[in-house]
């Protein structure tokens, strides 16, 4: 029978508090160069604001799906995430960042909640939005 080297509970502990923060910290310097906001990056990755939140202050490890639109989202591949550097980065990691959204910072607010509403509701908004329009 093979013998299995095992690190001791607290090492391990320490270890998964060190990749997180070096997580968190990763992350939120990949955000602000892209130059969105901690709502912008959850809501591309399908978690709640405050749970994008707590991973980018390292208390909160995401699953590997997560992990990885949260690759997609910052335009950052893994290996930068997890603190393993790589010689190349991948193609998709050079290629030009997105043009901002007209207006920002709202406009991505706005959509977030035109996102969620229902058919009727947005029926009512571009109403109002065509009634807006015509008064300018």
């Amino acid at each position: 029978m093979a013998s299995k080297t095992t690190v001791p509970p607290r090492g391990r502990r320490e270890a998964k508090q060190k990749l997180s923060k070096a997580l968190g910290d990763a992350a939120r310097e990949a955000r602000k160069r892209e130059g969105v906001t901690q709502a912008d990056v959850a809501e591309r990755i399908g978690v709640a604001t405050e749970v994008y939140g707590r991973l980018e202050r390292g208390l909160l490890m995401p699953s590997v799906p997560t992990l990885r639109r949260l690759c997609l989202a910052l335009r950052l591949p893994a290996d930068s995430l997890l603190s393993l550097g790589t010689p190349h980065p991948p193609a998709w990691a050079e290629t030009p960042a997105p043009p901002a959204d007209a207006g920002g910072p709202q406009m991505r607010r706005l959509m977030r909640h035109v996102r969620k509403l229902n058919p009727e509701q947005l029926r009512a908004l571009s109403h109002v939005a065509a009634t807006l329009r015509r008064e300018e």
